[in-house]
């Protein structure tokens, strides 16, 4: 096939730039965008943009896109029931595809329990109902969270998400009984521990937390992302998600395991706490069930959901009919052997690069994530690790002019996250990969 990355004009070129203008023009500035990019067309894991360049997708849309832009099962789905109609709402009405979807995830996720399904618009508002329906099975009010944590931008989300600069300043006040822990790192463990002292360090901290900051029989719920997402893609150790599961079942406490970003078999398994073999009582899916579609749902135990009055949840265009089909083939093609193994071997071979990379260039701090959710960690100095963010963002520069999109992850947003679409061929993996190395290597030029 040769090359992939096609360039017919520097990047952004003209078309892209004038639309650019018009954007910051018709916008808000605080809409940020990662990239210069301004997109014609998309299939695959290939992008071109409105001056006929060919780029490569390392981005998904955020993870929007594992099972590949515009995948021609999903297209036909939705243009089927765009022939039968568009809306009729859940909250008037009942229709099969809402029916079979929700039987869909009740089957596969984790847990040999009854299960019932809720669908709404958005990894938000999955988190937020996941969170209100817990409150209401449990008569508590407190919730738990963890350090790192993204879990949205409604208000109730924002309270639990982490990283307060760029996603909180100038937003408050926030939801009460919100209470954050501290939540494992191993890359940033104090030096003087092993990994398992961390660990057991970690899992003592929490226990103390129980004391000083809550009470356990006033919390509903606890909820983490197995493998946090803006955290900087860190898989949460099996021992402290136990430990999480010991004290749900010790004192009621609902547990919910946030997935919008780490699973739709992103990580090798449909879901990333399956790796742990931790059964959590609920679970919040989003981002790339829907292929792009706006669609998110909340899985749980029976008798949890089941908990809100008749009317209590619920939205207008919560499970919209286009979503719902377009989400259910989606969810039918990853969840498949070949898809997972598909998974597990493009997260294989970023790690391998990477991991070659690291070894190469002293600026590479830490190559971790599951699956083919991977990040690389740029720090100044490989033993105090001192985060450094510029120069994570002129590698992404020269990646994104050189026809690679990327986009940045991590608590100090020194982190590339890596979230091609799965069905990206070896040939083009390894041309993004080309890219990165490359750009890594002239930022270092350029700073010598």
């Amino acid at each position: 096939m040769g090359t992939q990355i096609k360039k017919v004009s520097e990047i952004p070129g003209p078309k892209s730039k004038e639309m650019l203008a018009r954007r910051a023009a018709a916008l808000p500035a605080g809409l940020g965008k990662s990239t210069e990019v301004v997109v014609e067309k998309a299939e695959g894991a290939l992008v071109w943009d409105v001056d006929g360049n060919q780029l490569i997708d390392f981005a998904g849309g955020i993870g929007m896109v594992n099972l590949g832009h515009r995948p021609q099962v999903v297209v036909d789905a939705i243009k089927d029931q765009m022939d039968k109609y568009l809306h009729t709402g859940a909250l008037v009405t009942t229709f099969e595809p809402y029916l079979e979807f929700a039987e869909l995830l009740n089957k596969i996720t984790p847990g040999d329990f009854p299960k019932k399904t809720l669908l709404a618009c958005s990894g938000s508002e999955a988190v937020e109902n996941a969170v209100q329906i817990a409150r209401y099975f449990t008569k508590r009010p407190a919730v738990i969270c963890f350090e790192g944590a993204y879990h949205g931008r409604t208000l109730l989300t924002l309270s639990l998400t982490s990283k307060y600069a760029l996603f909180k300043k100038g937003f408050g006040s926030y939801a009460q009984d919100i209470y954050r822990f501290h939540s494992p790192n191993v890359y940033r463990k104090p030096d003087n521990f092993t990994e398992e002292e961390y660990i057991d360090f970690c899992i003592e901290r929490f226990d103390q937390n129980l004391i000083s900051h809550v009470d356990p029989s006033s919390v509903a719920a606890i909820i983490i992302e197995p493998v946090q997402g803006e955290g900087g893609f860190i898989p949460v150790p099996k021992r402290f998600l136990e430990k999480i599961r010991k004290v749900c079942d010790e004192h009621g406490i609902v547990f919910i395991a946030d997935e919008v970003q780490a699973g739709a078999g992103r990580t090798g398994k449909f879901l990333s706490i399956e790796h742990s073999g931790v059964i959590p009582d609920m679970v919040t899916m989003a981002k790339s069930i829907g292929s792009g579609l706006p669609i998110s749902a909340v899985t749980g135990r029976a008798d949890i959901m089941d908990a809100p009055h008749l009317g209590g949840v619920g939205g207008t265009y919560s499970g919209s009919p286009i979503a719902v089909v377009a989400a259910l083939e989606t969810v039918k093609q990853i969840n498949t052997p070949e898809f997972l193994a598909k998974s597990v071997h493009v997260g294989d071979t970023i790690r391998t690069r990477l991991n070659a990379m690291a070894n190469k260039f002293s600026c590479i701090g830490d190559v971790r994530g599951i699956g083919a959710m991977l990040v690389v960690e740029f720090v100044k100095d490989k033993k105090t690790k001192e985060p450094d963010m510029d120069f994570a963002m002129a590698v992404i520069k020269k990646s994104v002019a050189n026809g690679l999109i990327l986009i940045r992850a991590g608590l100090y947003t020194n982190c590339i996250r890596f979230l091609p679409p799965i069905v990206i061929t070896d040939e083009q993996l390894h041309e993004g990969l080309d890219v990165i190395e490359n750009a890594i290597q002239e930022v270092l030029n350029e700073r010598k």
